[in-house]
């Protein structure tokens, strides 16, 4: 069982504050005219200090309480990244409420089950169409009394009872607060470290989700402990663009920000996060693979179109980067003359790309959810990015395991975070226990004592063993790992993540528990596909058309062929070895139910909604016929009738390790 590091202790100062409304304070008095928050509104950055928001936060606050807001009421919070959303959290925590945020891109249908599971009382939203959505549901929610928007543009002519503008609320906190100046400050004193904070969601990939709630007290320390582990300061530059229903936003953009004081930025739509990324320059950042990935393709386009000199200097400046590059931002010995080399190309070529990734200045960079590829590690950390892994889920409010500093393995999650015990179970499944436990499941008393037990470990349901340097490895969900007929181990997420280290791979759902042999659904990413396909005259008209075309299928088996090399190597997993494949006609989507809002896979409705596919990849048939439903952005929905083909892949024979 590793053993939890070290804990730095906390100031003085700190350790009084123990709910986020004292810590927001704290910092309005050491720190009033520091930026805690920027947001870019018509091309313009706007600047909120300390002493604006924590301002702002006791109007909004006493605006939501005049209106009927009580203390352990529910505050939904819809919306892309916007400062007064993240107020709008603060307010709630003020009043001894509990927010809970939602997914921004969720349907009206896809809201109902949260909003009335938790009850919520009121919910502030970011603009129309979060509004829209809920007076479409409000009938099935008796408990939602009012809904407060940000983003006035097309709200002229509501007349709905409940509905009102923010500047409304924040009018009413204002004469609240002159009336009654001290009222404010006795609500904040009431709040304690064991109250609750936040109520997540998880992602309901197998059934409906579960409302997390987590206290003041393991949000803070367990954001504490992260930021001393890498000394984050209240220098650091933060964008905020991820979901603020998503933990990982609620850790890195909110926590972190109020126990180290630094600043939040949230960019002007999701278009423009790249360019507002170069103008921010954040010092710390948080993406999962997908994002690196996008990245690094965005690259490598650009490099394939450049002229022969700028294409030779580039690969000529990488493959030094790739020889001396992390030894060098690990700090080990490197030759005078390498430095020298790294240092030009620094200047020529790392640089200019970190500028055009908006990396200039970054200090740490985080990735989690999947598995990311060796070649990504390499990539990044060759050019002088300190891409780490992080491990964890919402109940560990995001942290369980963390790679080191100098001692990152690409094809680990690190070690435990500090204050964090883990140990693998007799069944192989990973356990945790730390501060960042989360509390229950919202009135669901049978699934908190299904996943914790007495003495505090809980259940992760991921398969996973710690190597020779102690470092945790995630094989797959514990309950997906299952056999091929021959007895050979099945690990579908293992084997999806491997694939999808190809540029040229989005999505994939591998299949093969009790089957013959493992197959695989794959999804091709429409960029890099396309950009290979122009490059070599193939045309095509969309996704459909090109995920269809022979020299697609063709590029897609060279890399299936190419995991299957290695997994022949693997004495555990060379019997799972893709034998048969398709390209999807349609991309997997979570408005079609096929994945979560977090693009996690829902295997078992894939699995029920493409039965057909998956039989006849059993099968010698070299084509399928599917009719899939689907649904459009205005909300109709359709059926995409599609001929599917059907490809065998090369497999190698299992090498013998000990002969090797």
């Amino acid at each position: 069982m590793a053993k939890p590091e070290p804990v730095h202790p906390a100031t003085t100062a700190q350790a009084l504050a123990d709910t986020f409304p004292k810590l927001l304070f704290a910092h309005a008095q050491q720190r009033a005219d520091h930026p805690a928050m920027r947001e870019k509104d018509l091309g313009i950055w706007q600047t909120w200090s300390w002493h604006d928001v924590a301002t702002e936060v006791r109007a909004l606050a006493l605006g939501l309480a005049a209106k009927g807001f009580q203390r352990g009421d529910r505050l939904a919070v819809i919306g892309d990244n916007r400062p007064r959303l993240y107020m709008a959290i603060m307010a709630a925590q003020c009043l001894g409420g509990v927010p809970v945020p939602l997914y921004q891109d969720s349907a009206a249908e896809e809201m109902v089950f949260a909003l009335s599971d938790a009850e919520v009382s009121m919910a502030v939203v970011e603009d129309q169409e979060q509004v829209d959505k809920l007076l479409e549901i409000r009938d099935r929610l008796p408990t939602l009394q009012a809904i407060v928007y940000d983003d006035a543009r097309g709200m002229r002519h509501y007349q709905h009872d409940g509905v009102y503008d923010i500047a409304e609320i924040l009018g009413l906190g204002r004469v609240h607060h002159d009336e009654q100046p001290l009222s404010f400050q006795s609500l904040i004193e009431l709040g304690r470290s064991s109250d609750p904070a936040i109520m997540l969601y998880t992602s309901g990939t197998t059934g409906n989700p579960k409302g997390v709630l987590h206290t003041h007290d393991s949000m803070i320390i367990t954001a504490r402990n992260a930021a001393n582990l890498e000394g984050l300061t209240d220098a650091e530059e933060v964008l905020a663009y991820l979901p603020m229903a998503w933990v990982g936003d609620n850790l890195f953009s909110y926590a972190q920000s109020l126990v180290t004081g630094f600043c939040v930025s949230c960019p002007e739509s999701s278009d423009t996060v790249m360019t507002d990324m170069r103008e921010i320059g954040p010092t710390y950042y948080f993406a999962p693979p997908r994002v690196y990935e996008n990245l690094l393709t965005q690259v490598m386009i650009r490099m394939e179109d450049a002229g022969r000199f700028k294409y030779w200097l580039f690969h000529y400046f990488m493959n030094h980067a790739r020889r001396v590059g992390t030894d060098i931002l690990e700090g080990k010995a490197v030759g005078f003359w390498d430095r020298v080399g790294y240092k030009l190309g620094e200047y020529l070529v790392y640089g200019p790309v970190k500028n055009v990734l908006g990396f200039t200045r970054l200090k740490l960079a985080y990735t989690a959810g999947e598995a990311i590829g060796p070649e990504l590690f390499d990539f990044y950390r060759a050019i002088g990015v300190n891409i780490k892994q992080l491990y964890g889920q919402t109940e560990a409010y995001v942290m369980v395991c963390v790679h080191p500093n100098g001692k990152v393995k690409p094809d680990t999650v690190g070690i435990p975070a500090p204050g964090v015990e883990v140990r693998i179970a007799d069944n192989g499944e990973v356990l945790f226990r730390g501060p960042g436990t989360f509390h229950s499941y919202w009135k669901r008393d049978d699934a908190t004592a299904e996943t914790r037990d007495s003495d505090g470990w809980v259940q992760t349901g991921d398969a996973g063993f710690f190597d020779e340097d102690g470092h945790l490895k995630i094989i797959d969900r514990a309950k997906d790992v299952g056999r091929i007929n021959d007895g050979s181990l099945f690990a579908p997420k293992y084997l999806e993540n491997k694939l999808k280290f190809f540029q040229q791979i989005k999505e994939v759902v591998a299949f093969g528990d009790g089957c013959d042999y493992a197959t695989a659904f794959i999804n091709i990413d429409l960029i890099a596909v396309g950009n290979w396909a122009e490059k070599r005259g193939l045309a095509y008209t969309g996704y459909t058309d090109l995920a269809g075309q022979e020299p697609v299928y063709e590029l897609i088996r060279e890399c299936i062929e190419k995991m299957n090399a290695e997994l022949a190597g693997d004495p555990k997993l060379s019997g799972s070895q893709i034998k048969r494949f398709l390209i999807l006609h349609k991309e997997l989507d979570a408005d079609d139910g096929e994945l979560t809002r977090t693009r996690k896979v829902r295997r078992k409705f894939i699995a029920e909604r493409y039965a057909p596919l998956i039989a006849a990849l059993n099968t010698a048939a070299s084509d399928c016929v599917i009719d899939a439903q689907v649904k459009f952005e205005d909300g109709r929905t359709g059926n995409i009738r599609a001929t599917v083909k059907l490809r065998d892949v090369k497999t190698f024979a299992a090498i013998n390790q000990e002969a090797a």
